[in-house]
């Protein structure tokens, strides 16, 4: 009877901490395929999940961050969807790889052409963009989803330090140490790759006489015993 007791209030407890977790899950997020890091491109994935038992989600709208302009987004081809991606002129133009932007993607808009996302199913969108901003920890986007039933949820509200996580969240991204030519990361990791290389050539160096001590030994035992086996037959072929 105790043990049942026991049991029954574990699945409780349980059941309780998967409610309560859930709601943490639910919201459209934003994510790198590898890493985002500063001064680099990257390519990232909007997750967008179905939080209705009875309506699906056929819309989706992305702004992109105004304080931080990107001017090469990029969408993957999304069977069942549509994209649009809408830019804007900038009051600053940008000067990327020597040539001066003076527009940069604002929104990007997701349409279904079919069911959408169905309830109890996620879809990711693919974004490649860049050039991802040198002065930032993160990027913070907006994000609209809209049902088949017209309802309409605006995660945008963003994340505010030392607070807990707001009803609606922005999704966001946040950004690694500048690396491949971009900031000192980049002289760390060819540090690294000397010291790398120099801890290989330590390595092979150890195994090597690791091998040749090991061989002498072997040598040495197989000649003991051949000695040992030599004694052996002279003392027969005497007592014989």
């Amino acid at each position: 009877m105790k043990m049942s007791r026991i049991a029954a209030a574990g699945t409780v407890a349980a059941a309780t901490v998967i409610v309560l977790s859930a709601p943490a899950f639910a919201h459209v997020s934003v994510s790198p395929e590898g890493q985002a890091a500063k001064g680099g491109y990257a390519t990232v994935n909007f997750k967008v999940p179905n939080e209705m038992d009875d309506a699906s989600t056929n819309k989706l709208e992305v702004s992109f961050p105004a304080d931080h302009p990107l001017a090469s987004v990029m969408t993957q081809p999304v069977p069942g969807w549509t994209a649009k991606v809408t830019k804007s002129k900038l009051d600053k133009p940008l000067e990327i790889h020597g040539e001066k932007i003076d527009e940069a993607v604002s929104k990007v808009t997701w349409t279904a052409d079919g069911k959408g996302i169905q309830p109890g199913t996620f879809q990711k969108f693919p974004v490649s963009m860049g050039q991802l901003p040198e002065d930032a920890d993160e990027l913070v986007f907006k994000a609209v989803q809209t049902y088949d039933n017209k309802e309409v949820v605006r995660w945008i509200e963003p994340q505010q330090k030392g607070q807990e996580e707001p009803e609606h969240p922005a999704p966001a991204l946040p950004l690694s140490a500048a690396t491949d030519g971009h900031g000192a990361a980049a002289d760390d990791t060819k540090s690294d790759g000397k010291h790398a290389e120099t801890e290989n050539a330590s390595s092979d160096s150890d195994s090597s006489d690791t091998t040749a001590r090991v061989l002498g030994i072997v040598g040495i035992v197989v000649g003991a015993a051949g000695v040992a086996f030599g004694l052996v037959a002279s003392r027969r072929r005497v007592a014989g």
